[in-house]
């Protein structure tokens, strides 16, 4: 499997590391993952390489405060930031492939951040893939209001039925495992009640996927959510048994072949260019009497 190159752009505090993954052939889409709290950005090669196979050229950033992104680690004072800087790494995609449509994919935390996106930026957005999104409200962010946040890092018994991705979660260096950022989770409860205030996702269309048992992201606060923010395009998919990280999951295959199959459904058709046609006319004789060049 091929990892992702990094370099770095210039982020709202700091610099940011963002992601690219190789492609063998013409992209005709570009795929631009957000992933979530905690985690990085490369932790999700598969899932470029399966998306690179359907066409796509993927990118991605590391948000502030995560992976090699600078910041204080988990600090994440207003997530419009991160939604800037996310901007930044489409904005600079695009120069690089300026006619192809744009896919945005969020997990988790990213899957907020890709829904504000939607609503602030998204008429540049052909599609919207949604993976667990912590949207609506969220348990944890009640910790905020006690005197002290007590060290509670994320089971990795709730990320997937596979036991090796938890392992490597838990080993991972450039993953998370300290306690919540008090300023983080109020961050949150404010990009809560933005998003609540709208507007909607209008027509662009949304894949949103989610686990029945997701216990780090339960389905039901993020439905209400979806109810809130879900525009006149969108498409649920609930898979049974299956936890927060449904893209690391048992069924993964089956998990990304429904996403990419969404997304090529949406993306628009390819513009044929015109024939030309090849006019073929009588060639001058450089040799005849006619011809300008001498002996």
């Amino acid at each position: 499997m091929v990892s992702s190159t990094t370099h770095t752009i210039a982020g709202t505090h700091g610099s940011i590391s963002v992601h690219s993954w190789p492609t063998s052939t013409e992209p005709t889409w570009l795929a631009v993952l957000v992933h979530g709290y905690g985690e990085h950005l490369g932790r999700y090669d598969h899932v470029a390489a399966h998306l690179a196979n359907d066409g796509a050229r993927v990118v991605g950033p590391d948000h502030l405060g995560h992976g090699r992104s600078e910041g204080e680690r988990v600090l994440v004072e207003d997530l419009d930031d991160v939604v800037d800087d996310l901007h930044r790494v489409v904005e600079e995609a695009r120069d690089g492939s300026p006619n192809l449509p744009v896919v945005m994919i969020g997990h988790s935390l990213g899957g907020l951040v890709a829904t504000r996106y939607a609503q602030r930026l998204g008429a540049g957005l052909t599609a919207l893939v949604l993976s667990g999104p912590v949207l609506g409200s969220w348990e944890p962010t009640a910790l905020a209001d006690l005197p002290e946040i007590p060290e509670t890092p994320i089971d990795p018994a709730t990320l997937s039925r596979d036991a090796a991705v938890g392992a490597a979660y838990v080993a991972d260096p450039l993953v998370w495992h300290g306690s919540f950022r008090r300023e983080t989770l109020a961050a949150l409860r404010t990009m809560f009640g933005r998003i609540a205030e709208g507007p909607d996702l209008g027509s662009l269309p949304t894949l949103w996927m989610h686990g029945s048992d997701d216990q780090l992201v339960p389905i039901g606060p993020t439905r209400q959510g979806i109810e809130q923010v879900g525009g006149k395009d969108l498409t649920e998919v609930v898979w049974p048994g299956a936890r927060h990280e449904i893209l690391n999951e048992t069924n993964r295959a089956e998990v990304l072949a429904t996403l990419t199959s969404f997304v090529l459904d949406h993306l628009p058709a390819p513009v044929e260019q015109p024939a030309v046609e090849e006019v073929v006319g009588e060639r001058p004789n450089p040799y005849s009497a006619a011809s300008d060049i001498g002996p």
